[in-house]
């Protein structure tokens, strides 16, 4: 199944706080590894995941603005740390917070990314649920996927900008 063809169920998944979840992609976004605790919420074997974009558990809730930025972000050689909903092979979804970084060879050229998951506070969720439902409205409300995530993504700039705050600096200001 293709990650277009699972439809949500509206259940969450959850884990417990002291797992984390761990990936690693090539440079273009194909899962080179995926631990357990991956495994275990995302609903899919070994087999299954590796050599696939890891946007095979992208939950159709998240916004593609903030997928924007963090590629934007990890390709520029930088760091990131950002909620994500994640939609597992049958449908469950489950929140993280994400910290994903690029892994570098001894030249200093980016090889890959690498990205640990843990249990996100309740507190800060709840303002970032609450931002990605503005975002993807935004997005929604255009007819060229394009232009609404391009749309949806100033939105997000202009926040920051707003604030005075790199994405990082205002995620944990929440």
């Amino acid at each position: 199944m293709t990650p277009g063809e699972i439809q949500p169920t509206g259940n969450e998944r959850t884990f417990n706080k002291d797992e984390i979840i761990v990936s690693k992609t090539d440079t273009t976004g194909r899962v080179t590894y995926a631990n357990s605790v991956f495994l275990g919420l995302a609903l899919y074997e070994e087999d299954e995941i590796i050599g696939e974009q890891h946007n095979i558990i992208r939950h159709p809730d998240m916004p593609r603005a903030v997928f924007k930025l963090l590629w934007d972000t990890i390709q520029a050689g930088e760091e990131i740390f950002a909620y994500v909903v994640n939609m597992s092979k049958n449908g469950d979804h489950y929140w993280v917070f994400a910290h994903v970084t690029p892994s570098f060879d001894s030249n200093g050229t980016i090889t890959g990314y690498h990205s640990n998951r843990r249990v996100p506070e309740p507190e800060p969720l709840a303002k970032v649920k609450s931002l990605y439902k503005s975002l993807l409205a935004e997005e929604n409300r255009h007819l060229n996927r394009k232009v609404g995530m391009e749309a949806s993504h100033k939105m997000l700039v202009d926040l920051l900008t707003e604030n005075g705050m790199t994405y990082d600096e205002f995620i944990f200001s929440l």
